[in-house]
């Protein structure tokens, strides 16, 4: 959880307490917990009704950051700290750090790691890729996190299978501090969901002007997510994309096209003059859809020579972009839009699940689009740089 994986098998709980027993009991006796698996003096362990197992423990506070350092993992990235530690004659677990049966640290995961020669490591870059090397050369990323963000840029309403008004939307974003909210329906390809025709669209477009005209501290961008068809055509004609402010392209079919073609599908839309931002580049859905084949390498970099960028979508079921294709969007230069793809004014919450999934990818402030302020974001959407 700490280190923002997509996924967790079950959670561990870490607390200090004066009373280890009784808050043993006020865990087990949690309205939510179906059924106690253990229940000791320093650990139990709960299965809740929705199937997930908590485990809970007790430390002293002296060895607090050595438990936390130690259950926040990864197993790859605490065998590299382990045998930083053993280099230096020094042991360490979960019980501290010691020089022979001396603890002489633990209390903080700071205490640990300086212990070892290295600055505190974020817990979202703890995997064994390189952070550990980037430490010790004093190059570990300042992070991106969720106050940088000024804007999302792809969120949909009920004009198509959203639930909230384009006012309720705009309304939401700036009580969550956003400057700019782009409102992206589908295209008219994606029948299932109510896509916009090019009429509808100019309709909304109008409705954005004049809704903008009202709103103070918050401003509407006219967008569209825009199906990416098979032969990677875009489902809607020139004249109306020109129009917008940006055109979020998106794959939803074909999803198992060879990995040539859909690569090849991918970067002709990219092509096209208006193309603003692929979403969702993978296409999967956690548990439930694979990524289809696609090489990234050639969309990335499709992406640099475009000037256009690569969405991660925030939605916790989709988490794509993948943070190691986030690195290598980094590596290559290419900036990535942390978006929701809201369908509710409560999915904009979700911006915070993108900022996970973007510090995971090594991701700072300036690797991602949506930090700008809106002045400086508009001549980038229309690539103006």
């Amino acid at each position: 959880y700490r280190r923002c994986r997509e996924t967790v098998g079950d959670l561990d709980i870490l607390v200090t307490a004066s009373e280890p027993e009784t808050a043993m009991a006020r865990f087990a006796a949690y309205d939510e917990v179906k059924d106690v698996a253990a229940q000791g003096t320093t650990r139990a362990t709960v299965i809740l009704r929705s199937g997930l197992q908590v485990d809970l423990r007790v430390v002293e506070e002296a060895c607090f950051g050595a438990a936390l350092q130690y259950f926040t993992g990864s197993k790859a990235h605490n065998i590299e700290i382990r045998r930083l530690a053993q280099a230096r004659r020094l042991k360490l677990n979960e019980y501290g750090i010691f020089k022979g049966e001396k603890r002489i640290g633990g209390a903080t995961e700071e205490e640990v790691y300086r212990a070892v020669g290295l600055p505190w490591i974020p817990p979202e870059l703890r995997e064994n890729r390189g952070e550990i090397e980037a430490a010790r050369a004093g190059k570990l990323p300042k992070l991106v996190e969720r106050s940088d963000l000024k804007g999302d840029l792809h969120a949909h309403t009920k004009a198509t299978d959203g639930h909230n008004s384009l006012k309720e939307m705009a309304e939401a974003a700036r009580a969550r501090g956003l400057e700019y909210l782009a409102i992206t329906e589908h295209s008219r390809r994606l029948t299932v969901a109510h896509g916009l025709d090019v009429k509808r669209l100019r309709q909304q477009m109008n409705e954005i002007d004049k809704l903008n005209e009202k709103l103070d501290g918050i401003t509407l961008l006219k967008g569209i997510e825009v199906d990416i068809l098979e032969d990677g055509a875009l489902d809607l004609p020139d004249d109306v994309l020109s129009e917008l402010d940006l055109v979020v392209g998106a794959v939803h079919s074909k999803f198992n096209l060879a990995r040539a073609r859909q690569t090849e599908r991918i970067l002709r839309a990219m092509d096209h003059p208006h193309f603003t931002i692929l979403a969702h580049p993978t296409g999967r859905l956690l548990d439930t859809r694979e990524p289809y084949d696609v090489d990234m390498l050639k969309v990335i970099r499709k992406a640099r020579q475009r000037g256009c960028f690569l969405e991660l979508n925030a939605h916790p079921e989709r988490l794509d972009l993948l943070d190691v294709y986030c690195q290598m969007a980094k590596e290559e230069g290419v900036w990535v839009a942390i978006s929701t793809d809201a369908h509710s004014t409560q999915d904009l919450d979700n911006l915070i699940y993108g900022v996970g999934q973007a510090r995971r990818g090594w991701l700072t402030r300036d690797d991602v689009l949506n930090t700008r302020p809106l002045k400086m974001l508009k001549p980038l959407l229309q690539r103006k740089i």
